[in-house]
C-alpha cells in the first residue's frame, strides 16, 4: 500500500534557475533492488539490468563520493555499486548537468556493473529531514539508512561497505550495523584494490587538488576576480531585465581578448539586443569558460567596444597590430554562472626548460589545453617531465576569486603528441565522444550470421511483410568500398503505364528494440562518427556491415516507400508505406552508375555481377539498368525542379581526397567533383524523407521527430551581397527562392569560381538544421529553408542515426494506426522527445567538429616536412574572396581549402610586389577599401589585390605544440598559378580518399617504426575500439553542409 509523504524540491532548470516546488511523495513497500540475492525477484520487480553475483561486497557510494570520485567509480574493474537516488539527486542539483548525465550513463550502461536504488520511493528508507538538520548530514544519514536496508533485504549474505568523506559519519555508523562497513574512499582503494594504480593517481590527484583548492581558500591573497553574485540575484535581475542570459562562445584567436554572450531563453525574446553581447578581457569574462550559461550586465554606451576585424594568428597580435576595430557593440561583463559546463579538457605540459624555470621540485604546474579557447590550468603533479610529450586529458576543479587560473586534476594519458593515434584520441575526447567497444550484454542480443549458422527470412515475417524479391529491380549507389548500405531504390513501369518509384530503407528497428541494452547504446552515441580515415559505429557491425546492410544478392528486411507516379509529368499519383523484403540485384558505386548514365557501357568490367553472365544475358541486364538508372535520373530531374520552383538553394560543398605516390607518402589532395548521379540519390532521399515527415505528423502532430532548417538572419548576408556587387552581381535575400535565382543569375562565365565561392558564403550565412518535436513549436516553425520544404525529417539512414530510428518507429506506429491496430512501438513523449532531439543536435555537432578536424590534420600531413619553397605541390593558384584590415581571406580550388593570408607580418612590414609580380616584404603601409586592399612601400611602389583576383600561393604548415597544426598560407605573387603540365595530368581521378587514407596511416606507422621511437601507444585499444578502418566514408548527400570545404575564416575571427 502506498503511503503519501510532501516533499520540497528546489530545482534548477535547464536555463539555469532555480524553482521551488512542493510535489507528492508516494512511498511504496517494495522498489527494484537489481540484487541477484533478492529473496523476492516477483515483488521487487527486477526487470532490466542486475548486479553480477561475482563479487564479494557491494559498494554504496555518499553523495559527496559521487560527486567528487564519479571519475574513478567510472572504471569498469569496480564492481556491484549501488547508487542510491540520494546521492544521484545531490549530483543532479549540485553539480549541473554535465556531471549527472555522466552519471546517468553509466548507469545505463551494461558493461558496468552498477545500478540505482531509488531508496527514496522504499517506505523503509525513507527518512523525513529533521528541522535544523543540515542538507548534508540528512544525505548521508538518509544513505547509511537505506545500506543498512539493502544488507538486510539480501538476507545478510552480501557484506555492503559504504564509501564517504565524513570523518563524523565514519565514527558513527563504522560499527553500528554488523555486516554495513562505513570507510573513507582511499581507505577502500587501499584496501580492496591495491593494484589498480590507474585508480590509485587520479584519487590522489583529486585529494591533492581538493588541498589546494583547501589552502587557497584560507590565503589571504587579494583578488583577482570579483565574487560572483548569488543565484537568487541573478535570476530577480534576468526577471527585472538587469542581467542577460546567455551563452559564453570565446573567439578561438583573440582568447584572452574576445568572448560572446549569445542570448538565450527570455533574453533572446525581451531583450532590445538584436546581436551578441562583447565580453571584453578576462577580468569582464570573470571566471566563466567557453560553454558556461552566464548573466552578463551591459556597461555603459560610452564603454562599449567593437570586435577587431584584423586577421590574429595569437592573442598578442591584437595589441601589436595597431588596427582600429569596428563599430562599437554591446559590451558586458559576467556577473555570475548560472550552468557550469566543464568536460574533460585534453592539454599539453609545459616542456622541460619551462618547467625547470618553475623551480625543480614544482608541484603546481600551468598546462595549456588544446582547445585555444580555455584558459590554462593549474594542476598539482611530480610527472610534468616525463608527461612533457604527451596529449594528457584534465579535469577542472574549481576557479576561485583568488586564482587567475582555473585548478584542476590529472586524469589520464591519451597518446603521445602528433602522433597520429594521440592526435585522433584528443579529437574525441574534445568533442565528448566516447567510442568504447559495445559489451557483451549487448553484443549477446544481436542475430547471428556465420557460414554455420546463416541468417534466414523467418516464414512470420514473409507472411508479414511484403515480398519484393522476385518483381522489383532493387540497387544501390554508394560510395566506392561502402559498407553500410542505408538505402536502395527501384522503378518500373506499372500495368496501367504508370511508373513506380520506390525508396527501400534498411529495416534496424526490427533488431534493435525498444529500451534495449543495444537500443540505449545507439540512442547515447545517436549517430555515427566519420573521420577521415575511419568510422565509429553506431551500431554493432553485426547490423550496420551486415544484416542491416542492403548488399547486393542477399535477402535483407526493409521499410519501404513506394510512390505511383504519372508516366509523362511524374506527378504522384497514391503512396505505400510498410515493411518488406529486398533483394538487392546490384551495389553500384557512383562513378560507374554515372558512366552508364552517360553511354559509357564498358564500366560493366567493374560491376561484379555482370561478371559471369554470358553475352545475352548480360546485355538484357545492362539494358534493364541503364533504363532505371535513366529513368530514375529523369524523376529527380522532375522533383528538383519542383523545389526549385519554390526556392532550394544549391550550395557549395567539395569533398577532397587525398592521393598517394608509390611509396605511400601523400602524393595529392584532390577535390572530388559533383556528378548527376549524386543528385539523382540525393533527390529520392529527399523525397523519402519529406513523404515521411507528413506521414508521421498527420498521425502524431505532437510527438512527430521533424528536421527544421529556420531562414538566417538578413545581417548575416551582408559580406555576401558586398562581394556579389564587386562584380556586378545583386543578391537578392529576402527569401530563398529570391537568393536561389540570385545565386543561378551571378556566373561569371570567364571564372566559374565565382559563383563557387559565391554559393560558399551563402552556406556560411546559414543557420544550422536541427532536429525537434513537432509538440514544442508552431507549425509555421517547421519549415526547412534549404530544401523549401514545408515539412522534412530524416529516414534514410537509421544505421548510422538514430533520429532515424525514431522515425522509422513513428511510421510503422502510424501505419498500424491506419490499420486500426494496436501500436506496438513505444512512442516518445513530447518532453521526452524534446530532450532527445537536444541530445542528438548537440552530438551531431561534435561529429561534424570531428570529421572536420581529423580532415584538417590529414591536410597538414600532406604538406608537413615539405620545403614550401622547392616542393611543387606548396604552390597552388588561390582565389580572394574577403578583405581583411591586415590581409585576405583565400580558397585553394586544387585542395578546396579556405585559408587566411596576410599582407602585413608581425614586424610591421606590408607586402610589395616587383616587376616580376613576384613578393617581398618591406616597410609601409596598407589602407583597405570596401572591395579591395593596397598595399604601399614606403618607396612609393603599390599593389592592389581585388575580391576574387587570383593570386599564387604558397601553402605550409604551422606546427604548434600545445595545439593542432594549420595551415599557413602567403602570397608569393600577385598573378594567377600556372600549373606546369607534369606530375598533375598522372593523378587516377577515381582514387577514392578512405582508401588512401588508410595507406597514409600505414605509412605513419612504418616511419615511426623506421625511426625507432619507443613509446607507449593505444594502438591496442585503437584496434578494439575502431570499429571499422578505411574504406567507408559515406558522402551524406542529403545534408546541406561544407564539410570538407574548410572555411577558416571563423577561426581567424572573422
Amino acid at each position: 500500500m502506498l503511503q503519501k509523504r510532501e516533499k520540497v524540491l528546489l530545482l534548477r532548470t535547464f536555463h539555469g534557475r532555480t524553482l521551488r516546488i512542493v510535489r507528492e511523495h508516494y512511498l511504496r513497500p517494495s522498489v527494484p533492488c537489481h540484487s541477484p540475492l533478492c529473496p523476492q525477484p516477483a515483488a521487487c520487480r527486477n526487470d532490466g539490468k542486475l548486479l553480477t553475483s561475482d563479487v564479494t561486497h557491494y559498494v554504496i557510494p555518499d553523495w559527496k563520493v559521487v560527486q567528487d570520485y564519479l571519475e574513478i567509480l567510472e572504471f569498469p574493474e569496480l564492481k556491484g555499486i549501488i547508487f542510491m537516488q540520494t546521492a544521484c539527486q545531490a549530483v543532479q542539483h549540485q553539480r549541473g548537468r554535465r556531471q549527472y548525465n555522466k552519471l546517468r550513463n553509466l548507469l545505463k550502461d551494461a558493461r558496468h556493473d552498477s545500478i540505482l536504488f531509488a531508496n527514496e520511493f522504499q517506505q523503509h528508507c525513507y527518512l523525513p529531514r529533521e528541522r535544523g538538520e543540515s542538507m548534508e548530514k540528512w544525505q548521508t544519514r538518509s544513505i547509511y539508512n537505506a545500506a543498512v536496508w539493502y544488507y538486510h533485504h539480501c538476507q545478510d549474505r552480501m557484506p555492503v561497505i559504504m564509501v564517504t568523506e565524513d570523518e563524523e559519519a565514519i565514527q558513527q555508523y563504522g560499527s553500528e550495523t554488523e555486516g554495513v562497513f562505513v570507510i573513507s574512499f582511499k581507505n577502500y582503494l587501499d584496501s580492496f584494490w591495491p593494484d589498480l594504480k590507474a585508480a590509485h593517481e587520479l584519487c590522489d590527484s583529486i585529494l591533492q587538488s581538493r588541498r589546494e583548492r583547501e589552502n587557497e581558500s584560507q590565503e589571504s591573497r587579494g583578488k583577482e576576480y570579483p565574487e560572483h553574485l548569488p543565484l537568487e540575484v541573478l535570476e530577480a535581475g534576468i526577471k527585472s531585465g538587469r542581467y542577460i542570459q546567455g551563452i559564453l562562445n570565446v573567439n578561438k584567436h583573440r582568447a584572452q581578448m574576445e568572448a560572446f554572450v549569445r542570448l538565450q531563453g527570455a533574453s533572446s525574446k525581451d531583450s532590445d539586443l538584436v546581436s551578441d553581447i562583447l565580453i571584453h578581457g578576462m577580468k569582464a569574462r570573470n571566471r566563466s569558460i567557453h560553454g558556461d550559461v552566464v548573466a552578463a550586465e551591459l556597461l555603459p554606451k560610452d564603454e562599449w567596444k567593437g570586435r577587431t576585424t584584423a586577421l590574429g594568428e595569437s592573442d598578442n597580435e591584437d595589441k601589436a597590430s595597431g588596427e582600429s576595430p569596428s563599430e562599437p557593440m554591446p559590451t558586458g561583463r559576467v556577473v555570475g554562472i548560472l550552468q557550469k559546463n566543464w568536460r574533460d579538457y585534453v592539454v599539453t605540459f609545459p616542456s622541460k626548460e619551462e618547467v625547470q624555470s618553475q623551480g625543480k621540485n614544482a608541484q603546481k604546474i600551468l598546462v595549456t589545453p588544446w582547445d585555444y579557447r580555455i584558459p590554462k590550468i593549474r594542476i598539482s603533479t611530480q610527472q610534468a617531465e616525463a608527461l612533457q610529450d604527451f596529449r594528457v586529458v584534465v579535469r577542472i576543479d574549481s576557479w576561485e576569486s583568488t586564482s587567475v587560473y582555473p585548478n584542476g586534476h590529472f586524469v589520464r594519458v591519451l597518446g603521445k603528441i602528433r602522433d597520429l593515434e594521440g592526435e585522433i584520441a584528443t579529437i574525441l575526447v574534445e568533442n565528448s565522444i566516447s567510442v568504447v567497444p559495445f559489451s557483451e550484454a549487448q553484443m549477446c542480443k544481436m542475430p547471428v550470421n556465420t557460414p554455420e549458422n546463416p541468417w534466414k527470412v523467418s516464414p512470420e515475417e514473409e507472411r508479414e511483410r511484403k515480398d519484393l524479391r522476385k518483381t522489383h529491380l532493387v540497387f544501390s549507389i554508394d560510395p566506392k568500398g561502402c559498407e553500410d548500405v542505408d538505402d536502395t531504390l527501384s522503378v518500373r513501369t506499372l500495368n496501367n503505364g504508370n511508373l513506380e518509384l520506390g525508396v527501400h530503407i534498411a529495416d534496424v528497428t526490427h533488431f534493435v528494440a525498444p529500451n534495449s541494452y543495444i537500443d540505449t547504446e545507439a540512442r547515447t552515441r545517436a549517430t555515427t562518427y566519420y573521420l577521415a580515415d575511419r568510422r565509429y559505429d553506431m551500431l554493432p557491425s553485426i547490423l550496420s556491415a551486415d544484416l542491416c546492410s542492403l548488399l547486393g544478392g542477399v535477402d535483407r528486411y526493409a521499410v519501404s516507400v513506394m510512390w505511383e507516379l504519372d508516366a509523362t509529368s511524374y506527378e504522384v499519383k497514391k503512396v505505400w508505406y510498410g515493411r518488406t523484403i529486398i533483394r538487392s540485384t546490384y551495389k553500384l558505386f557512383y562513378e560507374a552508375a554515372q558512366e552508364l548514365l552517360d553511354g559509357n557501357f564498358s564500366v560493366i568490367e567493374d560491376i561484379p555481377e555482370f561478371k559471369d553472365l554470358d553475352e545475352k544475358s548480360r546485355q538484357a541486364k545492362l539494358e534493364e539498368l541503364v533504363w532505371a538508372i535513366g529513368k530514375l535520373t529523369d524523376i529527380a530531374r522532375h522533383v528538383r525542379a519542383k523545389r526549385d520552383r519554390c526556392g532550394a538553394l544549391e550550395l557549395e560543398g567539395v569533398e577532397v581526397r587525398v592521393q598517394l605516390d608509390e611509396q605511400k607518402n601523400i602524393h595529392d589532395l584532390i577535390p572530388k567533383e559533383p556528378l548527376e548521379v549524386h543528385e539523382t540519390v540525393a533527390e529520392c532521399m529527399i523525397l523519402a524523407n519529406h513523404w515521411v515527415a507528413k506521414k508521421i505528423w498527420e498521425s502524431f502532430p505532437h510527438q512527430a521527430l521533424l528536421r527544421q532548417h529556420p531562414p538566417p538572419h538578413q545581417e548575416f548576408f551582408s559580406e555576401l551581397r558586398e562581394c556579389a556587387k564587386a562584380k556586378g552581381f545583386s543578391i537578392d535575400t529576402r527569401s530563398n527562392k529570391t537568393l536561389a535565382e540570385s545565386l543561378d543569375k551571378a556566373n561569371d562565365p570567364s571564372d566559374p569560381i565565382v559563383n563557387r565561392l559565391l554559393r560558399s558564403m551563402a552556406t556560411q550565412a546559414m543557420s544550422n538544421a536541427l532536429y525537434f518535436s513537432t509538440g514544442s513549436c508552431a507549425e509555421e516553425e517547421f519549415r526547412h529553408y534549404g530544401l523549401a520544404l514545408d515539412k522534412y525529417t530524416h529516414f534514410t539512414s537509421p544505421i548510422r542515426r538514430y533520429s532515424d530510428i525514431v522515425v522509422h518507429r513513428l511510421l510503422l506506429a502510424a501505419i498500424s494506426k491506419d490499420k486500426k491496430m494496436e501500436i506496438k512501438e513505444n512512442l516518445f513523449s513530447n518532453k521526452e522527445l524534446e530532450e532527445l532531439c537536444r541530445h542528438i543536435n548537440n552530438r551531431n555537432r561534435a561529429a561534424q567538429h570531428s570529421q572536420k578536424q581529423s580532415t584538417e590534420l590529414f591536410q597538414c600531413m600532406y604538406f608537413k616536412d615539405r620545403d614550401p619553397e622547392t616542393e611543387e605541390r606548396c604552390i597552388s593558384d588561390g582565389v580572394i574572396y574577403s578583405i581583411r584590415t591586415n590581409g585576405v581571406l583565400v580558397f585553394i580550388p586544387r585542395f578546396g581549402i579556405k585559408g587566411a593570408a596576410y599582407l602585413k607580418n608581425k614586424d610591421g612590414l606590408v607586402i610589395s610586389c616587383g616587376p616580376d609580380s613576384r613578393s617581398e616584404w618591406q616597410p609601409g603601409s596598407l589602407q583597405r577599401f570596401q572591395n579591395k586592399i593596397t598595399s604601399t612601400t614606403t618607396r612609393g611602389d603599390s599593389v592592389t589585390f581585388h575580391l576574387f583576383d587570383h593570386v599564387t600561393v604558397r601553402i605550409s604548415v604551422q606546427a604548434s605544440r600545445c595545439h593542432s597544426d594549420t595551415i599557413r598560407l602567403e602570397i608569393i605573387s600577385n598573378k594567377p598559378y600556372m600549373i606546369p603540365n607534369t606530375e598533375l595530368s598522372h593523378q587516377n581521378p577515381l582514387l577514392l580518399k578512405s582508401e588512401l587514407v588508410k595507406e597514409v596511416t600505414k605509412s605513419v606507422e612504418e616511419a615511426q617504426l623506421a625511426q625507432e621511437v619507443k613509446v607507449e601507444t593505444i594502438q591496442e585499444e585503437y584496434q578494439e575500439y575502431c570499429q571499422t578502418k578505411g574504406r567507408s566514408l559515406y558522402l551524406l548527400l542529403e545534408e546541406i553542409k561544407d564539410l570538407a570545404l574548410l572555411d577558416v575564416s571563423n577561426d581567424y575571427g572573422v
